[in-house]
Protein backbone atom coordinates (compact mmCIF):
# COMPACT_ATOMS: atom_id res chain seq x y z
CA UNK A 1 0.00 0.00 0.00
CA UNK A 2 1.75 3.42 -0.84
CA UNK A 3 2.51 5.87 1.84
CA UNK A 4 2.04 8.58 -0.07
CA UNK A 5 -1.75 10.24 -0.60
CA UNK A 6 -2.10 13.84 -2.61
CA UNK A 7 -6.23 13.77 -2.39
CA UNK A 8 -8.53 13.52 0.72
CA UNK A 9 -11.42 14.39 2.52
CA UNK A 10 -11.65 16.44 5.76
CA UNK A 11 -14.29 16.72 8.13
CA UNK A 12 -14.24 19.45 10.74
CA UNK A 13 -16.81 19.87 13.81
CA UNK A 14 -15.94 23.64 15.58
CA UNK A 15 -17.11 23.23 19.58
CA UNK A 16 -20.46 24.73 20.37
CA UNK A 17 -21.27 27.41 22.98
CA UNK A 18 -22.56 26.42 26.26
CA UNK A 19 -25.84 27.79 27.78
CA UNK A 20 -25.83 30.82 29.69
CA UNK A 21 -27.57 30.03 33.18
CA UNK A 22 -31.10 31.08 34.43
CA UNK A 23 -30.20 31.52 38.36
CA UNK A 24 -31.28 34.45 41.19
CA UNK A 25 -28.87 35.12 44.22
CA UNK A 26 -30.40 33.16 47.06
CA UNK A 27 -28.88 33.88 49.96
CA UNK A 28 -29.82 34.38 53.96
CA UNK A 29 -30.70 37.51 54.85
CA UNK A 30 -31.00 38.93 51.04
CA UNK A 31 -34.12 39.70 50.38
CA UNK A 32 -35.36 39.87 46.35
CA UNK A 33 -31.62 38.69 45.59
CA UNK A 34 -31.18 39.70 42.17
CA UNK A 35 -30.28 37.39 38.93
CA UNK A 36 -26.60 35.78 39.29
CA UNK A 37 -26.82 33.19 35.91
CA UNK A 38 -22.84 32.99 34.22
CA UNK A 39 -22.19 33.02 30.75
CA UNK A 40 -21.67 29.80 28.65
CA UNK A 41 -17.86 29.15 27.52
CA UNK A 42 -17.57 29.28 23.87
CA UNK A 43 -16.79 26.35 21.57
CA UNK A 44 -13.15 25.74 20.21
CA UNK A 45 -12.10 26.46 16.92
CA UNK A 46 -10.36 23.73 14.13
CA UNK A 47 -7.19 25.34 12.51
CA UNK A 48 -5.77 23.91 9.93
CA UNK A 49 -1.62 24.77 9.98
CA UNK A 50 0.72 23.47 7.00
CA UNK A 51 3.69 22.10 9.00
CA UNK A 52 6.95 20.44 7.72
CA UNK A 53 6.19 17.60 10.30
CA UNK A 54 3.75 15.92 7.38
CA UNK A 55 4.48 14.72 3.82
CA UNK A 56 1.37 13.67 2.35
CA UNK A 57 -2.48 13.45 3.16
CA UNK A 58 -2.21 9.66 4.13
CA UNK A 59 -3.47 10.29 7.94
CA UNK A 60 -6.69 11.54 6.58
CA UNK A 61 -7.55 8.47 4.42
CA UNK A 62 -9.03 6.29 7.01
CA UNK A 63 -9.26 8.64 9.65
CA UNK A 64 -11.03 11.87 8.10
CA UNK A 65 -13.31 13.73 11.31
CA UNK A 66 -11.27 15.93 13.49
CA UNK A 67 -13.30 17.93 16.43
CA UNK A 68 -12.87 20.72 18.56
CA UNK A 69 -14.55 20.49 22.22
CA UNK A 70 -17.81 22.47 23.44
CA UNK A 71 -17.90 25.19 25.53
CA UNK A 72 -19.37 24.26 29.42
CA UNK A 73 -22.72 25.69 30.46
CA UNK A 74 -22.88 28.92 32.62
CA UNK A 75 -23.80 28.26 36.15
CA UNK A 76 -25.07 30.17 39.30
CA UNK A 77 -23.34 33.25 41.43
CA UNK A 78 -21.80 34.63 37.78
CA UNK A 79 -19.91 31.79 37.04
CA UNK A 80 -19.03 31.30 33.50
CA UNK A 81 -18.34 28.03 31.80
CA UNK A 82 -15.21 26.95 30.44
CA UNK A 83 -14.58 27.74 26.95
CA UNK A 84 -13.68 24.61 24.49
CA UNK A 85 -10.31 23.78 23.29
CA UNK A 86 -9.23 24.81 19.97
CA UNK A 87 -7.41 22.09 17.58
CA UNK A 88 -4.57 22.76 15.80
CA UNK A 89 -4.55 19.83 12.55
CA UNK A 90 -1.33 19.76 10.84
CA UNK A 91 -1.69 19.18 6.93
CA UNK A 92 1.47 19.55 4.81
CA UNK A 93 3.36 22.70 3.26
CA UNK A 94 0.87 22.99 -0.10
CA UNK A 95 -2.06 21.91 1.19
CA UNK A 96 -5.27 23.48 -1.18
CA UNK A 97 -8.44 23.44 0.62
CA UNK A 98 -11.76 23.31 -1.42
CA UNK A 99 -15.33 23.17 -0.55
CA UNK A 100 -17.37 20.69 -1.69
CA UNK A 101 -18.52 22.90 -4.92
CA UNK A 102 -14.97 22.88 -6.13
CA UNK A 103 -14.35 26.72 -4.75
CA UNK A 104 -10.50 26.94 -3.26
CA UNK A 105 -10.92 28.26 0.02
CA UNK A 106 -7.41 28.40 1.28
CA UNK A 107 -3.78 27.66 -0.39
CA UNK A 108 -1.33 26.84 2.72
CA UNK A 109 1.90 27.53 0.79
CA UNK A 110 4.04 28.41 3.40
CA UNK A 111 5.38 26.60 6.53
CA UNK A 112 2.94 28.04 9.54
CA UNK A 113 0.11 29.26 7.12
CA UNK A 114 -3.21 28.75 9.14
CA UNK A 115 -6.50 28.46 8.11
CA UNK A 116 -9.79 28.74 10.20
CA UNK A 117 -11.64 25.68 8.92
CA UNK A 118 -14.31 25.47 11.73
CA UNK A 119 -15.40 28.25 13.84
CA UNK A 120 -16.75 27.33 17.33
CA UNK A 121 -20.14 28.47 18.24
CA UNK A 122 -20.75 31.37 20.89
CA UNK A 123 -21.41 30.81 24.28
CA UNK A 124 -24.78 31.89 25.82
CA UNK A 125 -25.46 34.87 28.18
CA UNK A 126 -26.62 34.61 31.53
CA UNK A 127 -29.54 35.81 32.97
CA UNK A 128 -27.55 38.61 34.44
CA UNK A 129 -26.82 40.35 31.65
CA UNK A 130 -30.62 41.23 30.56
CA UNK A 131 -30.45 42.88 34.03
CA UNK A 132 -31.83 46.88 33.04
CA UNK A 133 -34.05 49.27 34.90
CA UNK A 134 -36.86 47.84 33.17
CA UNK A 135 -36.43 44.29 33.55
CA UNK A 136 -35.32 43.22 36.34
CA UNK A 137 -35.56 39.84 37.35
CA UNK A 138 -34.94 38.20 33.78
CA UNK A 139 -36.36 34.54 33.58
CA UNK A 140 -34.64 33.78 30.53
CA UNK A 141 -31.20 33.22 29.11
CA UNK A 142 -29.12 31.93 25.87
CA UNK A 143 -28.63 29.20 24.25
CA UNK A 144 -25.40 28.19 23.18
CA UNK A 145 -24.32 28.74 19.16
CA UNK A 146 -24.17 25.56 17.23
CA UNK A 147 -19.98 25.23 15.99
CA UNK A 148 -19.43 25.09 12.15
CA UNK A 149 -19.33 21.76 10.80
CA UNK A 150 -18.51 20.76 7.19
CA UNK A 151 -16.70 18.64 4.74
CA UNK A 152 -13.75 19.61 3.05
CA UNK A 153 -11.48 17.99 0.09
CA UNK A 154 -7.93 18.57 0.24
CA UNK A 155 -5.03 18.38 -2.76
CA UNK A 156 -0.97 18.47 -2.11
CA UNK A 157 0.64 20.56 -4.69
CA UNK A 158 4.65 19.77 -3.83
CA UNK A 159 6.43 22.55 -2.84
CA UNK A 160 9.89 21.60 -4.75
CA UNK A 161 12.93 23.91 -6.18
CA UNK A 162 12.99 21.76 -9.47
CA UNK A 163 10.63 19.52 -11.09
CA UNK A 164 11.85 16.56 -13.39
CA UNK A 165 9.34 16.32 -16.11
CA UNK A 166 9.78 13.87 -18.94
CA UNK A 167 7.68 11.02 -20.72
CA UNK A 168 7.20 7.49 -18.58
CA UNK A 169 11.05 5.77 -18.57
CA UNK A 170 12.91 8.86 -18.97
CA UNK A 171 15.05 8.37 -16.60
CA UNK A 172 13.79 10.66 -14.12
CA UNK A 173 13.76 7.94 -10.92
CA UNK A 174 17.31 7.35 -11.73
CA UNK A 175 18.52 10.60 -12.18
CA UNK A 176 17.25 11.81 -8.49
CA UNK A 177 18.74 8.80 -6.62
CA UNK A 178 21.93 9.84 -8.10
CA UNK A 179 21.83 13.50 -7.10
CA UNK A 180 19.95 12.69 -3.45
CA UNK A 181 19.44 10.22 -0.94
CA UNK A 182 16.04 9.37 -2.39
CA UNK A 183 15.17 6.01 -3.49
CA UNK A 184 12.24 5.62 -5.53
CA UNK A 185 11.39 2.65 -7.58
CA UNK A 186 13.75 2.06 -10.58
CA UNK A 187 12.60 -0.86 -13.15
CA UNK A 188 12.82 -0.88 -17.32
CA UNK A 189 10.05 -0.54 -18.34
CA UNK A 190 7.30 2.63 -18.20
CA UNK A 191 5.41 3.88 -15.46
CA UNK A 192 7.42 2.51 -13.35
CA UNK A 193 6.73 5.82 -10.40
CA UNK A 194 3.31 5.90 -10.03
CA UNK A 195 3.61 8.67 -6.66
CA UNK A 196 6.04 12.21 -6.76
CA UNK A 197 9.42 11.59 -4.78
CA UNK A 198 11.06 14.38 -3.00
CA UNK A 199 15.04 14.90 -3.04
CA UNK A 200 17.18 17.27 -1.43
CA UNK A 201 20.47 18.24 -3.58
CA UNK A 202 23.13 20.38 -2.35
CA UNK A 203 25.36 21.93 -4.40
CA UNK A 204 28.69 23.88 -3.51
CA UNK A 205 31.40 24.04 -0.72
CA UNK A 206 30.47 24.04 2.62
CA UNK A 207 29.31 26.61 4.17
CA UNK A 208 28.10 28.56 1.25
CA UNK A 209 26.80 25.65 -1.14
CA UNK A 210 22.82 25.95 -2.70
CA UNK A 211 20.36 23.87 -1.19
CA UNK A 212 17.54 23.17 -3.48
CA UNK A 213 14.32 20.49 -3.58
CA UNK A 214 14.13 18.30 -6.68
CA UNK A 215 10.87 16.38 -7.41
CA UNK A 216 10.68 13.25 -9.58
CA UNK A 217 7.13 13.54 -11.10
CA UNK A 218 5.42 10.32 -12.45
CA UNK A 219 5.69 10.38 -16.12
CA UNK A 220 3.39 12.17 -18.14
CA UNK A 221 1.61 10.92 -21.77
CA UNK A 222 0.19 13.16 -24.50
CA UNK A 223 -3.26 13.98 -23.30
CA UNK A 224 -1.93 14.28 -19.81
CA UNK A 225 -3.58 17.57 -19.61
CA UNK A 226 -7.17 15.74 -19.88
CA UNK A 227 -6.34 13.48 -17.21
CA UNK A 228 -4.76 10.65 -19.51
CA UNK A 229 -2.64 8.60 -17.27
CA UNK A 230 -3.80 10.37 -14.20
CA UNK A 231 -2.50 13.26 -15.85
CA UNK A 232 -3.99 16.24 -13.81
CA UNK A 233 -2.88 14.27 -10.53
CA UNK A 234 0.49 14.70 -11.62
CA UNK A 235 0.42 17.76 -13.50
CA UNK A 236 -0.56 20.08 -10.13
CA UNK A 237 2.64 18.84 -8.48
CA UNK A 238 4.43 21.17 -10.86
CA UNK A 239 2.62 24.21 -10.51
CA UNK A 240 4.63 25.05 -7.82
CA UNK A 241 8.73 24.09 -8.80
CA UNK A 242 10.70 27.09 -9.60
CA UNK A 243 12.72 25.69 -12.09
CA UNK A 244 11.91 23.04 -14.80
CA UNK A 245 13.72 20.29 -16.20
CA UNK A 246 12.15 18.89 -19.36
CA UNK A 247 13.98 15.32 -19.49
CA UNK A 248 14.24 13.57 -23.00
CA UNK A 249 15.34 10.23 -23.79
CA UNK A 250 18.28 10.14 -25.95
CA UNK A 251 17.92 6.27 -26.26
CA UNK A 252 14.26 6.17 -26.31
CA UNK A 253 13.24 2.05 -27.07
CA UNK A 254 10.18 3.15 -28.86
CA UNK A 255 12.37 5.23 -31.16
CA UNK A 256 10.16 9.42 -30.59
CA UNK A 257 12.80 11.52 -31.03
CA UNK A 258 13.89 14.11 -28.70
CA UNK A 259 12.63 16.87 -30.24
CA UNK A 260 9.12 15.09 -30.35
CA UNK A 261 9.33 14.34 -26.62
CA UNK A 262 9.88 17.94 -26.08
CA UNK A 263 6.81 19.00 -28.20
CA UNK A 264 4.58 16.54 -26.20
CA UNK A 265 6.09 17.63 -22.92
CA UNK A 266 5.57 21.51 -23.43
CA UNK A 267 2.41 21.03 -25.28
CA UNK A 268 0.42 19.20 -22.12
CA UNK A 269 2.15 21.79 -19.63
CA UNK A 270 1.03 24.67 -21.72
CA UNK A 271 -2.33 23.07 -21.76
CA UNK A 272 -2.57 22.32 -18.04
CA UNK A 273 -1.39 25.78 -17.09
CA UNK A 274 0.12 28.35 -19.57
CA UNK A 275 1.71 30.08 -17.48
CA UNK A 276 3.98 27.03 -16.67
CA UNK A 277 5.74 27.78 -19.94
CA UNK A 278 7.13 30.97 -18.61
CA UNK A 279 8.81 29.33 -16.07
CA UNK A 280 12.94 28.30 -16.45
CA UNK A 281 13.63 25.16 -17.49
CA UNK A 282 16.45 23.48 -19.10
CA UNK A 283 16.23 20.57 -21.57
CA UNK A 284 18.55 17.89 -20.83
CA UNK A 285 19.29 14.43 -22.89
CA UNK A 286 19.07 11.37 -20.68
CA UNK A 287 21.13 8.05 -20.94
CA UNK A 288 24.11 9.21 -23.08
CA UNK A 289 25.37 5.70 -21.73
CA UNK A 290 22.98 3.60 -23.99
CA UNK A 291 23.34 5.16 -27.36
CA UNK A 292 25.38 3.36 -29.61
CA UNK A 293 25.85 0.31 -26.80
CA UNK A 294 26.17 -3.29 -28.46
CA UNK A 295 22.58 -4.82 -27.80
CA UNK A 296 20.94 -1.88 -27.15
CA UNK A 297 18.31 0.73 -28.74
CA UNK A 298 19.60 2.48 -32.06
CA UNK A 299 20.58 5.90 -31.40
CA UNK A 300 18.61 8.50 -32.56
CA UNK A 301 20.02 11.45 -34.38
CA UNK A 302 20.63 14.74 -32.84
CA UNK A 303 18.95 17.57 -33.52
CA UNK A 304 20.26 20.40 -30.88
CA UNK A 305 16.93 20.41 -28.96
CA UNK A 306 18.92 19.57 -25.71
CA UNK A 307 20.69 22.30 -23.63
CA UNK A 308 23.03 19.20 -22.18
CA UNK A 309 23.49 16.07 -21.92
CA UNK A 310 24.02 13.66 -19.36
CA UNK A 311 24.32 9.50 -17.98
CA UNK A 312 22.66 9.18 -14.41
CA UNK A 313 24.50 5.59 -14.48
CA UNK A 314 27.72 7.23 -15.34
CA UNK A 315 27.78 10.81 -14.07
CA UNK A 316 28.69 12.05 -17.10
CA UNK A 317 27.42 15.69 -17.15
CA UNK A 318 25.68 15.58 -13.77
CA UNK A 319 27.71 17.85 -11.94
CA UNK A 320 27.34 20.76 -14.54
CA UNK A 321 23.45 20.18 -14.51
CA UNK A 322 23.24 20.86 -11.17
CA UNK A 323 25.69 23.75 -11.25
CA UNK A 324 22.95 25.32 -13.77
CA UNK A 325 20.28 24.46 -11.77
CA UNK A 326 21.26 25.97 -8.61
CA UNK A 327 21.93 29.07 -10.32
CA UNK A 328 18.28 29.43 -12.03
CA UNK A 329 17.18 28.25 -8.57
CA UNK A 330 18.95 31.34 -6.67
CA UNK A 331 17.85 33.55 -9.31
CA UNK A 332 13.71 32.26 -9.06
CA UNK A 333 14.04 32.68 -5.48
CA UNK A 334 15.62 36.49 -5.19
CA UNK A 335 12.86 37.41 -8.18
CA UNK A 336 10.72 35.83 -5.46
CA UNK A 337 11.74 37.98 -2.50
CA UNK A 338 11.54 41.52 -4.80
CA UNK A 339 9.73 44.11 -2.90
CA UNK A 340 6.32 44.93 -3.98
CA UNK A 341 4.44 48.60 -3.17
CA UNK A 342 1.40 46.98 -3.00
CA UNK A 343 -0.11 46.16 0.09
CA UNK A 344 -3.44 44.04 0.52
CA UNK A 345 -5.21 44.64 4.01
CA UNK A 346 -7.76 41.72 4.65
CA UNK A 347 -10.68 43.03 6.70
CA UNK A 348 -13.68 40.43 7.37
CA UNK A 349 -17.41 41.35 6.47
CA UNK A 350 -19.65 42.65 8.90
CA UNK A 351 -22.23 40.44 10.09
CA UNK A 352 -25.80 41.67 8.63
CA UNK A 353 -29.15 40.63 8.09
CA UNK A 354 -30.17 38.99 4.96
CA UNK A 355 -34.36 38.31 4.29
CA UNK A 356 -35.33 35.84 1.78
CA UNK A 357 -38.71 35.74 0.11
CA UNK A 358 -39.86 32.26 -1.11
CA UNK A 359 -41.66 31.23 -3.01
CA UNK A 360 -44.67 29.69 -0.97
CA UNK A 361 -45.14 33.26 0.10
CA UNK A 362 -43.05 33.37 3.41
CA UNK A 363 -40.30 34.74 4.66
CA UNK A 364 -36.97 33.59 5.77
CA UNK A 365 -34.82 35.94 7.84
CA UNK A 366 -30.97 34.98 7.55
CA UNK A 367 -27.65 35.50 9.72
CA UNK A 368 -26.22 35.21 12.80
CA UNK A 369 -27.30 38.44 14.64
CA UNK A 370 -30.58 37.38 14.08
CA UNK A 371 -30.65 33.10 14.87
CA UNK A 372 -28.15 34.58 17.84
CA UNK A 373 -31.18 36.94 19.14
CA UNK A 374 -34.21 34.15 19.48
CA UNK A 375 -31.94 31.11 20.93
CA UNK A 376 -33.18 32.11 24.57
CA UNK A 377 -34.15 29.53 26.65
CA UNK A 378 -37.57 30.40 27.58
CA UNK A 379 -39.60 32.44 24.73
CA UNK A 380 -43.09 31.55 26.86
CA UNK A 381 -41.70 34.04 28.69
CA UNK A 382 -43.18 37.33 28.09
CA UNK A 383 -39.70 39.57 29.15
CA UNK A 384 -37.74 37.43 26.46
CA UNK A 385 -40.82 38.52 23.86
CA UNK A 386 -40.50 41.54 24.74
CA UNK A 387 -36.29 41.57 24.77
CA UNK A 388 -36.89 39.10 20.83
CA UNK A 389 -38.65 42.43 19.55
CA UNK A 390 -36.23 45.35 20.50
CA UNK A 391 -33.15 43.08 19.50
CA UNK A 392 -34.66 42.25 16.09
CA UNK A 393 -35.65 46.30 15.72
CA UNK A 394 -32.50 47.11 16.53
CA UNK A 395 -30.61 44.96 14.72
CA UNK A 396 -32.99 46.20 11.42
CA UNK A 397 -35.02 43.11 10.89
CA UNK A 398 -38.22 45.47 10.06
CA UNK A 399 -36.89 47.21 7.64
CA UNK A 400 -35.31 44.56 6.06
CA UNK A 401 -38.72 42.20 5.90
CA UNK A 402 -40.04 45.80 4.43
CA UNK A 403 -37.66 46.20 1.50
CA UNK A 404 -38.68 42.65 0.68
CA UNK A 405 -41.95 43.23 0.39
CA UNK A 406 -43.40 42.07 3.59
CA UNK A 407 -47.12 43.04 4.64
CA UNK A 408 -49.13 42.39 7.70
CA UNK A 409 -49.99 38.98 8.48
CA UNK A 410 -47.32 37.03 6.25
CA UNK A 411 -45.21 34.28 7.71
CA UNK A 412 -41.81 34.46 9.07
CA UNK A 413 -38.96 31.98 9.43
CA UNK A 414 -36.15 32.66 11.84
CA UNK A 415 -34.19 29.68 12.56
CA UNK A 416 -36.80 27.27 14.30
CA UNK A 417 -39.28 29.74 14.85
CA UNK A 418 -42.05 30.60 12.55
CA UNK A 419 -43.76 34.59 12.97
CA UNK A 420 -46.02 36.70 12.29
CA UNK A 421 -45.32 39.82 10.46
CA UNK A 422 -47.24 42.99 12.24
CA UNK A 423 -46.21 46.39 11.08
CA UNK A 424 -47.80 48.01 13.86
CA UNK A 425 -45.83 45.03 16.42
CA UNK A 426 -42.25 46.03 15.66
CA UNK A 427 -42.19 44.08 12.52
CA UNK A 428 -42.93 40.56 13.88
CA UNK A 429 -45.28 39.52 16.43
CA UNK A 430 -43.05 37.52 18.89
CA UNK A 431 -46.21 36.50 20.76
CA UNK A 432 -47.52 34.71 17.76
CA UNK A 433 -44.48 32.27 17.36
CA UNK A 434 -45.87 28.39 16.72
CA UNK A 435 -44.50 24.94 16.17
CA UNK A 436 -46.27 23.00 13.17
CA UNK A 437 -48.90 21.79 15.84
CA UNK A 438 -50.00 25.59 16.68
CA UNK A 439 -47.75 25.99 20.05
CA UNK A 440 -45.43 28.16 20.82
CA UNK A 441 -41.92 26.78 20.48
CA UNK A 442 -39.64 25.50 17.58
CA UNK A 443 -41.16 25.25 14.31
CA UNK A 444 -39.07 21.65 12.97
CA UNK A 445 -41.61 20.89 10.18
CA UNK A 446 -40.02 22.61 7.43
CA UNK A 447 -36.67 22.74 4.90
CA UNK A 448 -34.50 25.33 4.74
CA UNK A 449 -32.64 24.58 2.38
CA UNK A 450 -34.19 25.69 -0.56
CA UNK A 451 -34.11 29.38 -1.94
CA UNK A 452 -36.27 31.17 -4.27
CA UNK A 453 -34.81 32.96 -7.34
CA UNK A 454 -35.44 36.80 -8.52
CA UNK A 455 -38.87 35.71 -10.09
CA UNK A 456 -40.36 35.09 -6.79
CA UNK A 457 -39.65 37.81 -4.48
CA UNK A 458 -36.99 40.11 -3.64
CA UNK A 459 -34.34 40.19 -0.72
CA UNK A 460 -33.54 42.53 2.01
CA UNK A 461 -30.71 42.69 4.09
CA UNK A 462 -29.86 45.19 7.43
CA UNK A 463 -26.87 45.68 8.27
CA UNK A 464 -25.35 44.73 11.99
CA UNK A 465 -26.69 46.82 14.95
CA UNK A 466 -25.67 45.94 17.99
CA UNK A 467 -27.86 46.21 21.12
CA UNK A 468 -24.98 45.30 23.86
CA UNK A 469 -26.39 42.24 25.03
Amino acid sequence: MSGFVDEAQIHVKAGDGGAGAVSFRREAHVSRGGPDGGDGGDGGDVWLVASHNQASLLGFRDHPHRGATSGTHGQGKKKHGASGSSIEVPVPIGTVVRSADGVVLADLAGAGDRWLAARGGRGGHGNARFLNNRRRAPAFAEQGEKGEEAWYDMELRLLADVALVGLPNAGKSTLISRISAARPKIADYPFTTLEPHLGVVRVGRAGSETEMVVADVPGLVEGAADGRGLGHRFLRHVERARVLVILVDLAAVDGVPPAEQQRILLHELGRYRPELLDRPRVVVGSKTDAVGQPGGPEPVSGDGTTDMQISAVTGQGIDALLGRLAGLVVEARAAELAPTSTVVVHRPLAEGIEVVHEEDGSFVVLGRPALRAVALSDLTDDQAVAYVQERLRRLGVERALVRAGARDGDVVHLGALTFTYQSDAGGLDATAAVGPAGRRGPHKGRDRSRRSDGRHGGRGTAGPDHDGT
